[in-house]
C-alpha cells in the first residue's frame, strides 16, 4: 500500500459537486459508516445507476484487465525473466552481485527487513494513522484513512499482512513448517527466541482480528491500541532479535552458509513463487468475473464479482512482507494497491469514459505515474463493485 496525503477528500466534495455523481446524503448511520457528516456521506452513497452503468462497468473491465495484466507481469518477472535477463527467483538466490545481492546475507536481511516493514506499515499506519485522526476529533478524516473501507475488509487485510510474516519465517503457506526455515534455524541458535516470535506472529494476527469488525465503524475501540502495540513488540524481535541472533549464529559458525542457503530456496520456491502464481491466478478468475458483470448486469453478477475481489485480494495481501525486487522496482505495488484513491479524478473518468489516463509509460514524470496509479489497482475495483461492505446493486427498472 502506497499512502497519499488525505487532503484528497476535501477535493472529492468538489468533483463530486460538480457532476452528475451527487448522491443524497444519509443520516447518522453505522451501518453505512456514515457519522453524521454530509461529506463523508455523500461520497459513501456514490451510487451505480442506469445512466453512468456502461461507463461504470467499462471502467471496471479496464481496471480488471490492469490488474490480471500486473499480477502477470509479477509472476513472470521472478519465474521467467527479470527486465530481459534472468528471472528474479535465479537472482535472489544466486546473490552474485546482480540487484545488490552479494552474499548470501544479504538475502536474509531482505527477508527480515521486510517482515518488519510490513509490522510497521500495519501498526503505524493502516491502522495507526486512522486511530491518531479518530483521538484527535477528526473523524472525517479517520473514516477516509481506512484502507478497503467500501468492502468492510480492512481487518481481513490486515490480519493477512501478519499471516505474510508467518508464511516468510515458516517458508510454508499453511501454517506448516518447514525444514530450511527462519523457525528451525532459530530452533537450533535460540530455542526461546523462537518461540516468542512464532508466538509474537499468532498473537499479533489475532490482536488485529479482535478489533470489531468493520474496523471503520469502530476506529477508536479500546482493542485498536492492543493490536498497534503488537505490531510495534513483533516488529521489535524482527529488526533487532532475530537480526542480531542469526547474524551472530552465522559469524561464529553455528549457523553456515548452505544453511542460510537452503532457507533462501526454500523462501522463494515455497512462498514467493507460489504466492504470485496465486496472485496471477486469481485475478485471472477476478477479470472473468468483471467481464460476466458487464455483460449482463445483475445482482448475482455483482456478488460474483465481489467474491471474486476478495478470493485475488488474499495473495496480494499475503505478499506484502516481501515487497521488493520486481513489484517494487516495476513500480506494480502502486499500480496495484495505491490507497486512498483520487477520487475526483475517478469520478471524472465515470463521467466521460474516458479511460486513456489509466496506464503510464516510462519517461512519464513521478506526478504523471502517481496519478495514474490512484485511478487503478484493487481499491478503484473495490469501489465500483462495493458500497458500504455490500455488492452493489443494479438500479430497479
Amino acid at each position: 500500500m502506497r499512502t497519499k496525503n488525505f487532503f484528497h477528500a476535501a477535493a472529492l466534495m468538489l468533483g463530486l459537486a460538480c457532476t452528475g455523481f451527487m448522491a443524497a446524503a444519509c443520516s447518522d448511520d453505522d451501518n453505512n459508516g456514515g457519522n453524521g457528516d454530509t461529506d463523508f456521506d455523500q461520497a459513501a452513497n456514490l451510487d451505480y445507476t442506469a445512466e453512468n452503468s456502461a461507463n461504470w462497468l467499462a471502467y471496471s473491465v479496464r481496471v480488471a484487465n490492469l490488474l490480471e495484466q500486473d499480477a502477470t507481469s509479477l509472476y513472470d518477472a521472478w519465474e521467467t525473466s527479470y527486465d530481459g535477463g534472468a528471472p528474479f527467483k535465479e537472482i535472489f538466490k544466486a546473490h552474485d552481485g546482480r540487484q545488490s545481492y552479494s552474499n548470501v546475507m544479504d538475502c536474509i536481511t531482505t527477508i527480515i527487513d521486510k517482515c518488519q516493514e510490513i509490522t510497521d506499515e500495519v501498526g503505524n499506519e493502516k491502522i495507526g494513522d486512522p486511530y491518531r485522526k479518530w483521538m484527535a476529533g477528526q473523524h472525517t478524516e479517520a473514516l477516509y484513512a481506512v484502507e478497503s473501507w467500501y468492502s468492510f475488509h480492512s481487518r481481513d487485510d490486515y490480519a493477512n499482512n501478519i499471516r505474510s510474516i508467518r508464511n516468510s519465517y515458516f517458508n510454508s503457506m499453511d501454517s506448516s513448517i518447514c525444514d530450511h526455515s527462519l523457525y528451525r534455524l532459530m530452533e537450533r541458535v535460540d530455542p526461546a527466541l523462537n518461540t516468542q516470535i512464532a508466538q509474537a506472529i499468532e498473537d499479533t494476527k489475532n490482536a488485529i482480528l479482535a478489533i470489531p469488525q468493520p474496523f471503520r465503524n469502530h476506529i477508536g475501540d479500546d482493542m485498536v491500541p492492543p493490536a498497534q502495540d503488537a505490531c510495534t513488540a513483533l516488529g521489535n524481535l524482527f529488526n533487532t532479535s532475530l537480526r542480531n541472533a542469526i547474524t551472530t549464529a552465522y559469524q561464529n559458525g553455528t549457523v553456515g552458509e548452505a544453511d542460510l542457503q537452503a532457507v533462501v530456496e526454500a523462501y522463494v520456491d515455497n512462498v514467493v513463487l507460489p504466492t504470485y502464481k496465486d496472485l496471477k491466478e486469481k485475478n485471472a478468475l477476478l477479470r472473468q468475473a468483471v467481464q460476466a458483470l458487464a455483460g449482463t448486469p445483475s445482482n448475482d453478477a455483482f456478488e460474483s464479482a465481489c467474491d471474486a475481489w476478495i478470493v485475488a485480494r488474499q495473495p496480494w495481501e499475503q505478499s506484502e512482507a516481501f515487497l521488493f525486487g520486481p513489484v517494487d522496482a516495476m513500480g506494480l505495488d502502486p499500480n496495484m494497491d495505491s490507497w486512498p484513491l483520487d477520487q475526483v479524478a475517478i469520478v471524472n473518468i465515470l463521467n466521460s469514459g474516458d479511460f486513456s489516463n489509466l496506464e503510464w509509460n516510462e519517461g512519464d514524470s513521478e506526478d504523471q505515474i502517481t496519478s495514474t496509479q490512484e485511478i487503478r489497482g484493487f481499491h478503484t475495483l473495490e469501489f465500483l463493485l462495493f458500497k458500504n461492505g455490500n455488492p452493489r446493486t443494479v438500479p430497479a427498472e
